[in-house]
């Protein structure tokens, strides 16, 4: 059986295949690891060569000793794949932190712990950029360097000098030569020779991801957005629908009942609900804050019976609400506006009330901290008004 990838996939792949860089954006709960990881795999699969064995071969270090026999591809994999004539191909993978160091990226000095008599104070160490690039200097060798939430750490301070040298057209030449164009910039020498000049090669790749919504980080610097080719990950209500088996024939359209008497009925109004609270947020907040499909989907399943579904519908929806109540903190009317507790329906169990306080006016979302599996179905036909 083929191996097949989302198209996501090969979007990602053949943008790297052009501009080296993509940065993979959008709200939480659009797939952006999972995007990481997958792209990672057809990266690191690569593409048979024409006429080759499908014999399996012995790897006694491969998580199944004798693997099964290579299937044929994604045609679209062979089309979108970065140096697809390359065979030596590895993935290198890093998380970007608030202590992220330039040291721990490219290379760097530490002190000698542990050292023993004779042995040097410092000792220079080498990080992820530095690795996957000599990597991808050897014959046939390509490189994917692949860096989870990029803007949760100093991004500039980490890449330092190869900020420009990570740009397609600054790289040494597909010969590993520089050219007019290539930009070198300054590293520690692992070999101990001090300061040296260092390029990137053609064959090194680097996938991005971050969630730009997110509140507790430094927006990126512009001049550094600019060397990457962005992917923007969007909340698709075609996905969870899919997930949840009601879209074709099994889809509900027109209003919902008052009670529910299938699970279906309760994931059409979740779904209706998320999009609702979703235009809401992109309203009141903007479009990158939104909820992703994600959000919805984990520890949920077709198949559940109708208990169940409201069971695992509500615990989804404490995620969702608190994502909201995050976003717009300190503003409890954008909360209730979000969720359709101020002039909702009767049978909305929230509700935004006036509360008198001193000479003031204060407001208080009232109704339950938690809503139980009894009253999620009624709560979401409600947002969804």
């Amino acid at each position: 059986m083929a191996d097949k990838f989302s198209q996501n996939c090969l979007n990602v792949l053949e943008r790297l295949s052009v501009t080296k860089n993509v940065l993979v954006s959008g709200p939480p709960g659009t797939g952006k690891s999972i995007l990481l990881g997958e792209v990672a795999r057809a990266f690191e699969t690569g593409v048979p060569k024409a006429g080759s064995s499908p014999t399996p071969i012995h790897n006694p270090k491969a998580s199944v000793p004798i693997p099964p026999a290579p299937a044929s591809l994604d045609p679209g994999l062979v089309k979108a794949m970065p140096c697809a004539g390359k065979t030596s191909r590895k993935v290198f993978k890093t998380v970007f932190h608030q202590n992220s160091k330039h040291r721990d990226f490219a290379t760097g000095m530490i002190p000698n712990v542990g050292r023993k008599a004779g042995d040097p104070d410092f000792v220079v160490i080498t990080g992820r950029l530095y690795e996957a690039s000599e990597h991808a200097k050897q014959p046939n060798g390509a490189s994917l360097l692949v860096i989870d939430e990029i803007n949760r750490g100093p991004a500039v301070q980490v890449f330092g000098g190869a900020i420009v040298a990570i740009e397609s057209d600054k790289r040494l030449d597909t010969n590993g030569k520089p050219t007019a164009q290539t930009q070198f910039f300054d590293i520690l020498d692992p070999a101990g020779k001090g300061m040296t000049s260092y390029a990137l090669p053609d064959d090194l790749y680097i996938l991005a991801a971050m969630n730009q919504a997110d509140a507790s980080v430094e927006p990126l610097d512009v001049a550094f957005l600019r060397r990457w080719e962005p992917y923007v990950l969007d909340p698709s209500s075609i996905l969870l629908r899919t997930h949840y088996g009601i879209e074709g024939a099994n889809a509900i359209n027109g209003d919902l009942p008052e009670k529910p008497t299938e699970a279906k009925q309760v994931f059409e109004a979740s779904v209706r609900a998320w999009e609702k609270v979703n235009r809401r947020i992109s309203l009141g907040r903007g479009p990158e804050f939104q909820a992703g499909h994600g959000v919805l989907m984990q520890g949920t399943s077709a198949k559940m019976a109708l208990d169940e579904a409201l069971r695992a519908t509500a615990t989804a929806w404490l995620k969702l609400r608190a994502h909201v109540q995050e976003i717009f903190f300190g503003d409890l009317r954008a909360v209730a506006a979000t969720l359709n507790a101020i002039d909702g329906p009767h049978f909305h169990p929230l509700r935004l009330e006036e509360i008198p306080f001193a000479d003031d006016i204060r407001f208080e979302l009232t109704g339950p901290s938690r809503i139980g599996p009894d009253q999620i179905y009624g709560a979401l036909r409600a947002i969804a008004g």
